[in-house]
C-alpha cells in the first residue's frame, strides 16, 4: 500500500484539454504530496480550452514517448473534446495506457478522456461513466455505463465532467493508496 505522499502520477495531454480537468487533478494531487508530471506529445507546453475559447498553458515535464509506466503509480487523462480525440489516434499513447493497465496501476479518465481507454481496448465488461455524449461509445465498446460522479472498476477510474472533479481526485488518491490491482486483460 503506497501513500499519496510517496506516489508518482503521470498526466498525459495535448492541446485542447478541458482547463479544469488537467489543472484541478494536477494541483490537488500535488497539494496532497504526490509528484505529478505532465507528458505531452512533443514534451512542450500545451494550451487548454476554457468555456468557448483557448485557455491557459500547462507546462510539460516530458514527452509521452519518454514516459515509462514502471516509474509511476497512476495515469490521469483529462477530457475536453479535442484532447482525447487527438490522443486516441497516437500509438505511443495507446501503448502507454496499455502498459499501465497490464501493470495493474490506476488509470483515471474524465469527461471525454475514456475515448482513449476505448481505443486501448480496456473498457469491455467494466463499470464506467463519462460525459453524456460518449456514453454510447462506452456501451458499444462493452462497458457497463453508469450515470454517477465517479465509477471505478479494477482501478480504472472514470468521471463525467468538471462538476465531479473533487470525487474524481478523491478516488485517484484511494486507488493509488490501495496499490496495484489485478486488471482485466487489455
Amino acid at each position: 500500500m503506497a501513500k499519496i505522499t510517496e506516489a508518482k502520477i503521470l498526466i498525459i495531454s495535448t492541446n485542447g484539454f478541458e482547463q479544469s480537468e488537467l489543472e484541478f487533478p494536477r494541483d490537488q494531487l500535488r497539494a496532497k504530496g504526490a509528484e505529478v508530471h505532465v507528458a505531452t506529445l512533443d514534451g512542450k507546453a500545451i494550451t487548454g480550452w476554457e468555456g468557448t475559447d483557448w485557455g491557459r498553458e500547462a507546462e510539460a515535464d516530458l514527452a509521452v514517448e519518454d514516459a515509462d509506466a514502471t516509474k509511476y503509480d497512476a495515469l490521469v487523462i483529462p477530457g475536453g473534446q479535442i484532447n482525447p480525440d487527438i490522443l486516441r489516434t497516437k500509438p505511443e499513447v495507446i501503448a502507454l495506457v496499455r502498459a499501465f493497465a497490464h501493470q495493474g496501476k490506476a488509470i483515471a479518465a474524465v469527461c471525454h478522456g475514456p475515448w482513449v481507454l476505448i481505443e486501448a481496448e480496456i473498457v469491455a465488461g467494466r463499470e464506467m461513466t463519462g460525459y453524456p455524449s460518449i456514453r454510447t461509445d462506452l456501451k458499444n465498446a462493452g462497458a457497463r455505463v453508469m450515470d454517477v460522479p465517479v465509477a471505478c472498476d479494477s482501478a480504472i477510474i472514470t468521471s463525467r465532467s468538471p462538476d465531479d472533479l473533487e470525487a474524481f481526485v478523491a478516488k485517484i488518491v484511494e486507488e493509488v493508496e490501495e496499490g496495484r490491482h489485478n486488471q482485466k486483460a487489455a
